[in-house]
């Protein structure tokens, strides 16, 4: 096995544990209702991120390496397609993402709330909006790696 075979698995890997749980987040978050539910699918979602973080991280390393061991990839139209949207993406993540969970997240730390707040509802949904957004780039970039349609 060759050391791009090797950084081609560590690739693969790194977009299971970077790119999968975050198409489950969006059902966790969506489906729960009360406080109890919604404070556990919060505390999931963190617990889960950190394996995105690192997967993605990962994942963008070794993109990088197979372009510098390759540096032809920089000519082909999907890869750099695929390296833009996930630049993309991580900056929606840092940005955007963080921006409209911030109230929620200062609405879990509040321990006196027992009962769903009305305004919840809309940030969930603002929320829910933008992760599906992402997903999407991510499905993109997925159909991009893997049928390199140019």
């Amino acid at each position: 096995m060759t050391f791009y075979n090797i950084l081609i698995l560590i690739h693969i890997l790194s977009a299971i544990i970077g790119i999968g749980p975050g198409f489950v987040l969006t059902t966790i978050v969506k489906h729960a209702h009360t406080m109890t539910d919604i404070r556990f699918a919060f505390t999931v979602k963190r617990r889960l991120h950190h394996f995105i973080q690192v997967g993605g991280a990962l994942l963008l390393l070794s993109g990088l390496l197979l372009g510098v061991i390759t540096p032809s990839l920089f000519q082909q139209g999907w890869y750099l397609t695929s390296l833009v949207l996930y630049l993309l993406v991580l900056i929606l993540g840092a940005t955007l993402l963080r921006k409209i969970s911030a109230p929620i997240r200062q609405m879990l730390a509040d321990q006196t709330l027992t009962e769903t707040p009305a305004y919840y509802h809309e940030l969930r949904n603002r929320l829910l909006r933008v992760e599906y957004a992402v997903n999407a780039l991510l499905l993109v970039i997925i159909l991009l790696m893997v049928l390199k349609p140019f």
